[in-house]
């Protein structure tokens, strides 16, 4: 026996409508427009490791093991 698949969906909206309610009554600090720290940390750093791999001298092929 399946259910009625328009039950589903009318239930499945009902549900959708509900959680959107919550969300708008929270406050996400993180929906400020501004990255958080650590992200911005990271990002700085790989940005620092990339820009000093790219100033450095080319490492010949024939290097000796």
């Amino acid at each position: 026996m399946h259910p009625d698949p328009h039950m589903h969906l009318f239930l499945h909206h009902t549900r959708a409508g509900e959680l959107r309610a919550e969300a708008s009554t929270h406050h996400h600090p993180r929906t400020t427009g501004r990255p958080s720290r650590g992200l911005r940390t990271r990002v700085g750093w790989t940005l620092v490791e990339v820009g000093l791999k790219l100033a450095a001298p080319p490492r010949s092929a024939s290097a000796t093991p």
